[in-house]
């Protein structure tokens, strides 16, 4: 099904964040219908540095590329800014598409972008990022695609104005839209009622950041169609991996903290190793 049907089918879709192929397959596995590349997790892990517009596009696309080689999820991909004007943008659709995505999710920040729960974001006029919009969708090989478009004006320009640029964007041609970081459960509320019925509204919940953290059911009643969880996968990970170097450097083994790890036939198990060396087989002869 694609991600489209999928949005069209009313119960509210979960998009857990991944970085990685093996990030994707155990989300996979976990049972979620689709996946969120996060731009701020791949700047986490493979940079090991902040959400502060360090990313690449090529880097992004690649990761793209790698988790597509292992899942068949619909894959939202974060495209931040787009990397530049209105053609860096569908240069960005482009290749993104080619790598696998299913949507990109655009934001109307200023180039290079922050991380949509850090201060002092500032944002590109209203006129610009409907062109940029407008020319993503020109640009998509498949109406399949979809774009979301994301505001960033809450911070900046206040509830009321983010409301407008939006309305902005889906007149656009935006197929879902993103009002990031609302303050309270009331501004989120009001932003899914606002354009209930009207699109597909998707919410970002982050650990510890400015919104405050609803269930999936909730966000549902409220009237959003998709939820994500970015970074939650990296935040869990980061602290897992501090536990396990800390532990490892103080006693000379890693026999204390067996318990919370794999071992080697359990991860081979989890990726399918046996599975894949037997599908081997099958093209030499044996």
């Amino acid at each position: 099904m694609s991600l489209k049907a999928r949005l069209g089918k009313g119960r509210i879709l979960m998009a857990p964040g991944v970085h990685d192929g093996l990030t994707a397959t155990l989300a996979q596995q976990a049972g979620f219908e689709a996946l969120y590349l996060s731009g701020a997790a791949v700047a986490y892990t493979r940079l090991g540095r902040p959400d502060i517009g360090l990313t690449t596009m090529s880097e992004m696309a690649d990761t793209m590329a790698l988790i597509r080689d292992r899942v068949e999820l619909p894959v939202i991909i974060d495209a931040d800014t787009g990397f530049g004007n209105a053609l860096n943008a569908q240069r960005t659709m482009r290749a993104y598409e080619r790598a696998g995505a299913n949507a990109l999710q655009v934001e109307d920040q200023t180039y290079p972008k922050r991380c949509g729960h850090l201060a002092d974001k500032t944002l590109i006029p209203q006129a610009e990022m409907v062109g940029k919009i407008a020319a993503m969708c020109d640009a998509r090989a498949s109406e399949e695609t979809l774009v979301i478009a994301r505001t960033d004006a809450v911070a900046v320009e206040g509830f009321d104005r983010a409301v407008d640029r939006a309305e902005a964007y889906l007149a656009a041609g935006a197929d879902v839209l993103f009002i990031e970081a609302p303050r309270s459960g009331e501004e989120l509320a009001r932003a899914a009622a606002h354009f209930r019925g009207r699109v597909p509204m998707l919410a970002n919940m982050v650990e510890g950041g400015d919104t405050p953290l609803k269930s999936a059911a909730d966000l549902e009643d409220l009237g959003f169609s998709i939820v994500i969880f970015p970074g939650g996968i990296v935040r869990a990970l980061a602290r897992t991996a501090q536990d396990y170097y800390t532990s490892l450097h103080a006693h000379g083994t890693n026999a204390p903290f067996a318990d919370r790890m794999f071992d080697f036939g359990g991860l081979n198990g989890v990726i399918g190793t046996s599975q894949m060396l037997a599908r081997g087989k099958t093209y030499s002869g044996e």
